[in-house]
């Protein structure tokens, strides 16, 4: 079973941001299990940002995340080099609001990740699996995305621009495994009228000829050649054959076409768990690949509520039952969780093994017996605690008091030899010690009991 994976040690960054022009110190940090990849303005209060498609706050020229008016613009790189490198979990901080452009692809990114390497972590790496075809499509671009199922990651990128200097270009990523090697060199690119509107209107404060491939349609003359040269701070500028800038030597033939795959693996990266399917994508962009995440983040919300948590029961739990005691203050009789055996900010994963020699057995239906569904829920609620106790940094001076129980239901009968996984995920994040959940559990496969509940801590 795969593991989630962080890096082994700090990686730093420093450099311009492309539309902004800001310089940026930029930190990628090890982070916990479960965590996700997580941006940090360390100049605003460390305030911070996930990387989730729902905070991307546009997607013009790039992709931009927000939370409370505060930005990190231009993700879309480092996002695909830690998809390409299988980083799970990691804190990156960055002191402005844009993240370096370097040399316009993903490559210092992806070298440094690579050299540090990455540590494999207790949780399972919590991949989807695409399951059928889910397709994206835009009517009035052309643009095309689909999904379809496949034991591996790979993605099929067409692009069009109906230019003769940048003719139709394809670029196929078999695995990720190849994404270092085949794909994370590849810069960004513009046609030249693109880059004189941006110039024109201070859109552009960043770029040089250094890190991005400039495509020119039409001949131009000494003047605004020349012009151009002051612009990037050079002596001179020419074009080459090719139709391209000079200064700059294409590293594919088909760059363009691998810098679009790039950007996908790092847009789709916002749905916030590592995919298994084939992309197919014609003439993709930021916009439409963030309206594909949207719509695959929301398929992926509604199908692992009702998917059985992994577990791997030769790994030692997250916690056994004498470290939940030093949690929960339920002893037996009355302590039914068994094992914790994933935990991170908005879930937790619990388990109960019911045995036959379980108290309650003996005068509930003794000749048939089946665990009580109020017992089920006590065990799950007892789950739910060690969420809500794991927030303080002292459980054990606090006391777990469930306020409500909504919606709860009692689908199959849970019998001796049983194992109840349970999965609880917040509804709402925990505010004044109050905790919304909804909790399923599942034995074989199939949902057994499943409600809301509502708790709040106090202090003893």
């Amino acid at each position: 079973m795969e593991k989630q994976r962080t890096i082994k040690e700090v990686i730093n960054f420093s450099g311009k941001g492309i539309h902004t022009g800001v310089f940026t110190n930029m930190r990628l940090v090890p982070a916990k299990v479960n965590s996700g990849i997580v941006f940090v303005r360390t100049d605003k209060d460390s305030l911070k940002i996930k990387a989730d498609v729902d905070n991307v706050d546009s997607t013009k020229r790039s992709t931009n995340l927000s939370t409370k008016g505060v930005y990190i613009k231009t993700v879309e790189h480092i996002l695909a080099a830690l998809a390409g490198n299988s980083i799970d979990n990691i804190t990156i901080e960055l002191d402005n609001e844009e993240v370096p452009i370097l040399d316009g692809s993903a490559k210092e990114f992806s070298e440094k990740i690579s050299e540090v390497g990455s540590i494999p972590q207790k949780s399972p790496k919590q991949v989807y699996f695409i399951k059928k075809e889910i397709r994206y499509k835009d009517e009035e671009s052309g643009t095309e995305i689909i999904a379809l199922p496949d034991d591996n990651y790979n993605l099929d990128i067409s692009i069009d621009y109906n230019s003769e200097v940048l003719t139709k270009q394809h670029a196929k990523l078999s695995s990720l495994q190849d994404f270092n090697k085949e794909v994370s060199s590849s810069r960004t690119f513009c046609f030249l009228h693109e880059l004189e509107f941006l110039l024109q209107n201070n859109l552009i404060k960043g770029g040089d000829i250094n890190n991005a491939i400039v495509l020119v349609e039409k001949k131009i003359d000494y003047i605004k050649l020349s012009n151009l040269a002051k612009e990037f701070g050079r002596k001179e500028i020419e074009i080459t054959e090719g139709g391209i800038l000079n200064n700059l030597t294409l590293r594919h033939k088909n760059e363009a076409a691998r810098h679009k795959l790039l950007d996908v693996i790092g847009d789709l990266s916002l749905v916030g768990k590592p995919l298994k399917g084939r992309i197919i994508a014609t003439k993709p962009g930021h916009t439409h690949n963030v309206n594909f995440a949207k719509k695959l983040k929301d398929i992926i919300t509604k199908d692992m509520k009702t998917i059985e948590p992994i577990v791997d029961f030769n790994e030692k739990p997250f916690y056994n039952k004498e470290q939940i005691k030093e949690i929960l203050p339920h002893r037996n009789p009355f302590l039914f969780i068994d094992e914790i055996r994933d935990l991170g900010d908005d879930f937790i994963i619990g388990i109960k093994f019911v045995k036959e020699e379980e108290e309650y057995f003996k005068g509930h239906f003794p000749g048939s017996p089946v665990m009580p569904g109020v017992l089920q829920l006590e065990t799950m609620a007892q789950a739910g605690g060690v969420l809500i106790l794991n927030t303080v940094e002292d459980p054990e001076n606090y006391l777990t008091y469930f306020m409500k129980i909504d919606n709860a239901k009692f689908k199959q009968k849970v019998l001796p030899g049983d194992t109840i996984i349970f999965r609880l995920d917040l509804i709402s994040p925990i505010r004044r010690g109050l905790c919304h959940m909804h909790g399923k559990g599942y034995v074989n496969g199939k949902v057994v009991v499943e409600a809301d509940l509502l708790a709040q801590i106090a202090k003893k």
